[in-house]
């Protein structure tokens, strides 16, 4: 089965859907029109840059290049994990977090799945490491964005609550024991919602792409459920560790909580 190709005037079609959605948000006075209609060229842009970029690595695939776009996308997507949260931590050391989480979830659950699971010869072979890092990078990022954005606020609405805590004489682990199992609860619901409607509901854009490119339908579907299965256990070691280290900057050493290290609240 031969993909059909798509037309610069099929996308354009496409694009024409997005301007009547900004045309409607100007009607109702969302205020989203100029939005929508930025990050819409941005992710063109992106996209065909992106498309251009694999082109290449997929024809001259080398440990270096693969190495080099990888960690692109990882700072990219430290980023904007950053750029999600209301109250982050300033500096370079919440830029640092959200890097590491990063890594945790995605990195170490790529070369896993490459080396372990897949066993692609070589293991850093771009067809396999580029798609599947970015799939993991993009859906465990709203996770711990989420966990940190809920983190940051929990503490900082509940501040007095969790000081008396620690005048009390808890440790900082003690006083925000249910702050953190909620924000890692709130950064895991998105990929459990997600696994619960696979299939049945919704059909995942992997599966969907592969079965559009030719796969037969059953390998396609074993390809998506090692994929969820890989997102959902990222999802959960990037939260896990995205709020412990956050949790060790929000404190010092003697358990007290640094609100200060925080930006002011954003409008």
């Amino acid at each position: 089965m031969n993909v059909i190709s798509l037309s610069s005037f099929d996308l354009a079609l496409a694009a024409s859907l997005l301007l009547l959605l900004s045309l409607l948000s100007l009607l109702f006075r969302l205020g989203l029109e100029r939005r929508i209609l930025f990050f819409g060229c941005r992710m063109t842009a992106q996209l065909f840059f992106v498309g251009l970029i694999l082109r290449y690595l997929f024809a001259n695939g080398s440990l270096l290049l693969v190495s080099l776009m990888s960690l692109v996308m990882l700072f990219a997507a430290g980023r904007e994990v950053q750029a999600r949260q209301k109250r982050k931590i300033m500096g370079l050391s919440g830029y640092m977090i959200s890097i590491s989480a990063m890594c945790v979830s995605s990195f170490t659950v790529t070369i896993l799945a490459l080396l372990v699971i897949i066993q692609v010869k070589p293991w850093y072979t771009p067809q396999y490491a580029i798609p599947l890092l970015g799939m993991l990078l993009g859906n465990t990022m709203s996770g711990i964005s989420l966990a940190l954005d809920r983190m940051t606020d929990q503490l900082y609405g509940r501040r007095g609550e969790v000081e008396q805590r620690l005048l009390l004489g808890q440790t900082w682990q003690e006083a925000t024991r249910e702050i953190r199992s909620d924000c890692m609860r709130t950064g895991m619901m998105p990929i459990i919602n997600s696994m619960a409607a696979a299939g049945l509901i919704s059909l995942p854009g992997m599966m969907t792409g592969q079965i559009l490119g030719g796969t037969p339908p059953v390998e396609a579907v074993k390809y998506q459920i090692l994929i969820m299965f890989l997102i959902a256990s990222g999802t959960g070691f990037g939260v896990v560790s995205a709020i412990w280290m956050s949790g060790l900057l929000l404190f010092d050493d003697r358990h007290r909580l640094r609100l200060e290290v925080l930006n002011p609240d954003r409008k």
